[in-house]
């Protein structure tokens, strides 16, 4: 397995759904930079299982354990490595999935590829679980990010067909973010959320699941960050958005809506504003060019698929007997991950920008 990724800032996942932990190395962290604690639990939080009806059932207090890396609440230049305990699993629930792979998960394409030796309780290393690791680097990522004035945030864009109102990509504030970044159900316009909620709840009546659009930006970038061809800023960043499980699709600015655009009106026209530094009147391209950054809001949107363990009937294989079967998944999932997802998405960008940096 690949669970490591990074250049300068490198990190390293271990665990899975239902081991005894899930954990976290981070190697070339800066030394000297102080990390509050409580910054990180309110990250934590965010995405933690089991505190909302739009959420999986199980309950876990994702409260990391540092082991080294950190002294007196500054981090020491060493890796800093955590763990997280699992202290809520029932791998009865999931002992026929060796059988019959769930359809829309990766139990089938996994067994072939290990040879049947995949750990299926929960996902095992497959799981949403270890996107917990993800937000813990990024909660540290993001305080060293902040202090060098780039503030990350991100809302539900949509649920199903219910739509939030898309960030103005030249406009957003700082401010914004940081107030979205600090809510478990972030969204910019009153109303949505409910909305929202009573879809997720008509696919949880219906043993179903849906899934959404979490729309992010990045403000404070610095002007030519990220290199080409390989090395761009929409390289690296989905590099780390598509590690994280369930995420289908990712676009930077106007994404797959460029297609439909002229090159006169995609093109996002250079001013000087007052202070003489170089601004564009619009923000097609989401703040990156060639695959460096222009200094603008760097904008990108993420596709989460529904939630693959439905309770719902359908149709599978039997692996033994080489027949299709049926299967109805046990055990407890979210029926609709999107809300959870934004603060990961927040976090794997702000690891990857750190990176960069």
């Amino acid at each position: 397995m690949s669970s490591t990724w990074g250049n300068k800032i490198k990190i390293s996942i271990f665990g899975g759904s239902h081991t005894q932990a899930i954990g976290v190395v981070i190697d070339g962290l800066p030394a000297g930079e102080a990390i509050d604690m409580d910054e990180i639990l309110c990250q934590m939080a965010r995405r933690a299982p089991g505190k909302d009806k739009s959420s999986t059932p199980r309950k876990e207090s994702d409260t990391p354990n540092i082991l080294s890396g950190l002294l007196d609440g500054v981090l020491t230049g060493a890796p800093l490595a955590a763990v997280i305990e699992n202290t809520n699993t029932r791998s009865r629930d999931y002992s026929e999935l060796k059988i019959h792979p769930r359809p829309g998960h990766s139990d089938y394409p996994a067994s072939v590829r290990y040879q049947g030796a995949n750990d299926i309780r929960g996902g095992g290393h497959f799981s949403g679980r270890l996107t917990a690791c993800i937000v813990f680097a990024g909660a540290v990522c993001r305080q060293i990010l902040r202090r060098r004035g780039v503030v990350i945030g991100g809302h539900v864009l949509s649920v199903g067909e219910v739509q939030d109102a898309p960030f103005d990509p030249v406009e957003v504030t700082s401010q914004e973010l940081e107030s979205l970044s600090g809510r478990y159900f972030p969204v910019r316009t009153a109303g949505t959320e409910n909305a929202m909620r009573e879809v997720i709840e008509e696919a949880r009546l219906s043993l179903d699941s849906v899934g959404g659009v979490v729309e992010c930006v990045v403000t404070g970038m610095p002007a030519g960050i990220g290199s080409p061809m390989f090395g761009g800023v929409e390289n690296v960043l989905a590099s780390i958005l598509y590690g994280i499980p369930a995420v289908k699709g990712v676009e930077f600015g106007d994404g797959f809506g460029v297609a439909k655009l002229r090159g006169s009106e995609n093109n996002d026209a250079f001013y000087y504003d007052e202070s003489g530094a170089v601004k564009t009147r619009t923000n097609h391209a989401g703040g990156i060019l060639g695959g460096i950054t222009t200094g603008m809001p760097i904008v990108f949107r993420v596709a989460v698929k529904p939630t693959p363990s439905i309770a719902r009937e359908q149709e599978t294989v039997d692996l033994r007997t080489g027949e299709t079967a049926k299967l109805r998944v046990q055990g407890r999932h979210d029926p609709c991950i999107v809300p959870r997802a934004v603060p990961v998405v927040e976090s794997a960008a702000a690891i990857a920008l750190l990176d960069m940096m």
